[in-house]
C-alpha cells in the first residue's frame, strides 16, 4: 500500500503568511502541519509515499527531503495546477501504480492518526473508503449522502443545497479501481476534477464505496481560526520540558517546554506554551496555547493564544492575541500621535483596528 500526500495548494485563505511560506509548512506548536501526517502514514505501517507539490515544491523538499527523517521513501509528484485533488491522483498515475493507497490532504489534522482507518481498509477492501464528520456548514465541503444502512448513496462538492451534514475529511483510501473512474471525468464548473465525483462514479457503477464517521477531532488549517485551535488542541498534550534556561525573577506554570537554547528572565510563562530554541523572553507574559518558534524575541511584552513563527520580534506590545504572525516580523508600538494608526500591510492582509 502506498500514501499520496497532497501538498500542491496555495492556501489563499492564509495570506498574506502564504505569500512566503507553503501553508502545509505552518507549524503547530512548533512543528510543521505536513510532518504531523507523514507521521501518521508511517505509524500506519505505510512507508512508500509520494507527495504532490505546486509552486512551493522547493520549500516542502527541503523541509522533507527524502523521507528517510520519518521512516519513508518520498517521491515528488509535480503539479502543473491545483486542478483538483481527482487530477492529483491522475498525475501520480505512474507512482501509484495498481497498488492500493491512502490519499491524504497535506494541510488537514486529524487526531489519533490513521492506523485503525487503514487496517480496516486492508481487511475488508472496498474499491474506495471515505473519511465523514459533522460539519455546521456543508456547503464549504464534499458532502456524503447515507442510506438508513449507513451506506453511501450519493456524494456532492460543495452543493449549494446540502443532502446532510457530513462532510468529507480530507483523508480517502482507494484501490485501482479509482483511476478508471477518474480517467472518465470531466472539468466540473470550478474547473477542476473532482474527487467526490470520481467515488459517485464508483457507486453508480456498483463497486463498494464505504465510509466511517469520525468522532474525533478533525480539522483542515486552511484559516488562522482553524490553525489556532489546532495549535491549541495539540499544546494540550504537550508534557513540560525544560532544555533552555529560566531565571529565578521568573515564573513557570502549567504544561511549558522551553526548547534548547531559549532564555527567560524576569518573565511569567503559563502554560500550555511552547517557547522554541534559542528565543529570548524578557520582562514578558507569555499565555496559554502560544506557540513561539525559534529564534525570536519578546521583549516588554504580552501575548497568548497565538502562532509566532521563526525570527519574530515583539518589543514593548500590550496586548496580542489570537493572532499568527510571520517569520522575521517586528512588531513594536506605534509613535503616540493622537487619533492616528499607523500601517504597513501587504497584499490581502487583514486588519482589525480598536478605535
Amino acid at each position: 500500500m502506498k500514501a499520496l500526500v497532497l501538498a500542491g495548494g496555495s492556501g489563499t485563505r492564509l495570506r498574506p503568511i502564504t505569500h512566503t511560506s507553503a501553508k502545509q509548512l505552518l507549524p503547530v506548536a512548533n512543528k510543521p502541519v505536513l510532518f504531523y501526517g507523514l507521521e501518521a502514514i508511517r505509524d500506519a505501517g505505510i512507508t512508500d509515499v509520494g507527495v504532490v507539490v505546486g509552486d512551493a515544491a522547493r520549500a516542502i523538499q527541503s523541509a522533507v527531503g527524502d523521507g528517510r527523517a520519518f521512516g519513508l521513501r518520498v517521491t515528488y509528484i509535480r503539479q502543473a495546477a491545483p486542478l483538483g485533488l481527482a487530477h492529483a491522483v491522475l498525475t501520480a498515475r505512474e507512482f501509484l501504480g495498481d497498488d492500493d493507497f491512502v490519499m491524504y490532504l497535506g494541510d488537514n489534522f486529524i487526531v489519533g492518526g490513521i492506523t485503525a482507518l487503514v487496517e480496516e481498509f486492508r481487511s475488508s477492501r472496498p474499491d474506495a473508503h471515505i473519511m465523514l464528520t459533522t460539519v455546521p456548514d456543508p456547503r464549504q465541503f464534499g458532502v456524503a449522502e447515507l442510506d438508513h444502512a449507513g451506506q453511501v448513496v450519493g456524494l456532492e462538492e460543495k452543493p449549494e443545497h446540502p443532502k446532510s451534514d457530513l462532510a468529507l475529511v480530507g483523508v480517502y483510501l482507494f484501490t485501482a479501481a479509482v483511476h478508471e473512474a477518474i480517467a472518465g471525468l470531466a472539468p466540473s464548473q470550478r474547473g477542476e476534477l473532482e474527487i467526490t465525483e470520481a467515488i459517485q462514479w464508483l457507486i453508480q457503477h456498483g463497486r463498494k464505496v464505504t465510509s466511517t464517521v469520525i468522532s474525533g477531532y478533525w480539522k483542515d488549517t486552511g484559516n488562522v481560526a482553524d490553525m489556532l485551535e489546532v495549535n491549541r488542541m495539540v499544546l494540550e498534550s504537550a508534557e513540560p520540558r525544560m532544555a533552555g534556561t529560566a531565571d529565578p525573577a521568573s515564573e513557570l506554570i502549567g504544561r511549558v517546554v522551553i526548547e534548547t537554547g531559549a532564555q527567560i528572565s524576569g518573565s511569567r510563562i503559563v502554560g500550555p506554551a511552547i517557547i522554541g530554541a534559542g528565543t529570548v523572553v524578557t520582562g514578558s507574559y507569555v499565555g496559554p496555547f502560544t506557540s513561539v518558534a525559534p529564534g525570536c524575541i519578546i521583549a516588554d511584552s504580552e501575548i497568548e493564544y497565538s502562532i509566532v513563527l521563526s525570527g519574530a520580534s515583539i518589543r514593548g506590545v500590550r496586548r496580542i492575541e489570537a493572532s499568527l504572525i510571520g517569520h522575521d516580523v517586528e512588531v513594536t508600538p506605534a509613535p503616540r500621535v493622537r487619533g492616528a494608526h499607523r500601517l504597513i500591510l501587504g497584499d490581502h492582509s487583514k486588519v482589525q483596528i480598536s478605535s
